[in-house]
Order: structure tokens, then C-alpha cells, then sequence
């Protein structure tokens, strides 16, 4: 047992399963607090309370939700593709949850899964994953209005990843890495956020559009669609899908804090502690995602198609322009 344990492979494999383990865990609970949260503030947006009935100030709310869809029947529509039906709202959790192993919380090691010199394109190729589970989802169904919504989530999706990925070459052009760790470090003195408002800006945007949330929630529509993709889901298939978005923007969130907002990166506080600079940008974020949904009205499918092709593409690649100008100049001074 002692040789086992003293070989390297193993104690790398044994360590990343229990950082995984973690690192899911605490997710999984901040994706249920995060919409006791969003209820929470939108219900002090609109003068009420808000949930509070389920134990003190009403904090056992999640745990109330998570036991309700857990024992609602199940329903499967007739005509539906039954497997296609049943995997679709699990394609909608996993890439949010795979993306998280290559987060850097922290400087050190204890506080990332792993590493990889490709974590940027990780993250966009498992971003691109989530249009498969609502399409799929939609079309399985056998749902008239579940189809409409499938079908508007993937040309939302791809009108707006196009510019979501263009926004991220002006930091690996700064960064000169693929690799999110080289990325924050490179941030020790200066946050890109400075040298790439545009392109902050536009990934911010995007990523209201690539998780569906308001005013970018057309895939979804309530008041065109009853409920989008999801209007045969039931029980716990619904609670994944509503899972996996609040997934992605927790994901997508960290992503942010790391490319432009300096990741851990912050004063006063001490190496060991400066992971809590990262989640006090992470929680800004997400309260950004929040008041966004309880501010803005929903945009009409022509303005959504509009904004991402007419305004945001052209912005992102005359970002990438001028920052290459700016990276030519600066090598040659």
C-alpha cells in the first residue's frame, strides 16, 4: 500500500479527484444559493420580500426546490425521441462542470484541477457545447413551440460566439498564452480590463446571450413560446437544464474575472488569502448577470440577430486590430 501511494501517478490522479470533488460539491451549492440570491434581490427590486419562509430568513429555500423536482413525476410526451429526450438536459450541466477544472481560483495549486497550456480554448470549445443540449432538446421533444425555441438558441448561440471568441484574442495577444494561469499572471500590475474595455464589453454582452439570460432569453420566450426548449420537461430533467444555466453563468463569470478582471490578482491581501479577491469578482459579476435580468426588457429576435452581427462582430475584429498594432509597437520599443 505505502509503494502505491508513493507513486507519483497515483498520488496526481488521487489529489485531482478530490480537488474535482470540491470544486463540484461547492459548485453545486453555489449554483443553488446564487438562485436563492437572484430571487432574493429581484424580489427587493420590486418591493417585496422575496423567499423567506423555509427556515431562517428563508436560506432552506434551495434545499425545498431541489426536494420538490426531485419527487414530481416524470412525464416523457408521446412521439418524443425518448433517449435523445433523456440525455439532452445532461449535455446542459456537464460542459459548465468541465470548464471548472481549469479555472485558477487561486496562485496555488490546491485551488485549479489541473493546468493545461489550452485552457482558453477549452473553455470556448465547452461553451459551444451548450447550443447541442437546448437544440436537442427542443427537437426531441416532439414540441412545436419546444423546436421554435431550439431553433432560436442555435442561431443566437452562433451569431454570438463568433464574437465572444474574437473578444478573447486581444488577451492571449497580450497574455501570449493559451494557458488561464499564465493569463492572471500576466495581469500582476495592470488588469486587461484597462488595455480592452471594447473587448470586456463584448464579452460581457455575449455571455448574456450565450447563458439565455434577459434581454438575450429568446430561446425561452415565455410570453411566444410558454416555455422554449424546455415546455415538456418535468422533475428533475427541467431541474438540470435550470441547473446548467445558472452553471454556465457561474462559469462564465469566472472566466471573465480571469481573462480581464486580474483573476486573484489584488492589494492588501497576503498569497494565501488572495483567492478571495477572485470570488469578490466573481460575486460582482453575478450580481451583474442578476440586475441585468430585472432591468432590461427583452429584445426582439431581429435586434438580437442585428446586434451580434452589424455591432459586436465588427467591434471585436477592429479590437483585434489595434491591439495588435498596440503589441507590434511595444515589441518594437
Amino acid at each position: 500500500m505505502a509503494a502505491v501511494w508513493s507513486n507519483p501517478d497515483f498520488q496526481f490522479v488521487f489529489w485531482a479527484l478530490v480537488k474535482i470533488v470540491v470544486i463540484l460539491f461547492t459548485m453545486l451549492t453555489v449554483v443553488s444559493y446564487m438562485i436563492f440570491a437572484e430571487r432574493k434581490i429581484a424580489g427587493h427590486m420590486q418591493a417585496r420580500i422575496g423567499p423567506n419562509r423555509v427556515g431562517p430568513f428563508g436560506l432552506l429555500q434551495p434545499v425545498a426546490d431541489v426536494l420538490k423536482l426531485f419527487f414530481k413525476e416524470e412525464f416523457t410526451p408521446e412521439g418524443a425521441n425518448k433517449v435523445i429526450f433523456h440525455i439532452a438536459p445532461m449535455l446542459a450541466v456537464i460542459p459548465a462542470l468541465v470548464t471548472f477544472s481549469v479555472v485558477p481560483f487561486g496562485p496555488q495549486d490546491a485551488l485549479r484541477v489541473t493546468d493545461i497550456n489550452v485552457g482558453l480554448l477549452l473553455f470556448l470549445a465547452m461553451s459551444s457545447l451548450g447550443v447541442y443540449a437546448i437544440t436537442l432538446g427542443g427537437w426531441s421533444s416532439n414540441n412545436k413551440y419546444a423546436l421554435l425555441g431550439g431553433l432560436r438558441s442555435s442561431a443566437q448561440m452562433i451569431s454570438y460566439e463568433l464574437a465572444m471568441g474574437l473578444s478573447t484574442i486581444g488577451v492571449l495577444l497580450l497574455a501570449g498564452s493559451l494557458s488561464l494561469v499564465d493569463i492572471v499572471r500576466a495581469q500582476q500590475h495592470w488588469w486587461f480590463v484597462i488595455f480592452q474595455p471594447v473587448a470586456f464589453g463584448i464579452f460581457m454582452l455575449t455571455a448574456l446571450a450565450e447563458t439565455n439570460r434577459a434581454p438575450f432569453d429568446l430561446p425561452e420566450a415565455e410570453a411566444e413560446l410558454v416555455a422554449g426548449f424546455h415546455t415538456e420537461y418535468s422533475s428533475m430533467k427541467f431541474g438540470l437544464f435550470f441547473l446548467g444555466e445558472f452553471a454556465n453563468v457561474i462559469t462564465i463569470s469566472c472566466i471573465a474575472v480571469t481573462l480581464f478582471l486580474g483573476g486573484w490578482n489584488g492589494p492588501w491581501l497576503p498569497e494565501p488569502l488572495k483567492f478571495l479577491w477572485f470570488f469578490a469578482k466573481l460575486g460582482a459579476l453575478l450580481f451583474f448577470f442578476i440586475w441585468v435580468r430585472w432591468t432590461f426588457p427583452r429584445l426582439r429576435y431581429d435586434q438580437l440577430m442585428n446586434l451580434g452581427w452589424k455591432v459586436l462582430l465588427p467591434l471585436a475584429l477592429a479590437n483585434i486590430v489595434l491591439t495588435s498594432l498596440f503589441v507590434w509597437w511595444r515589441a518594437q520599443g
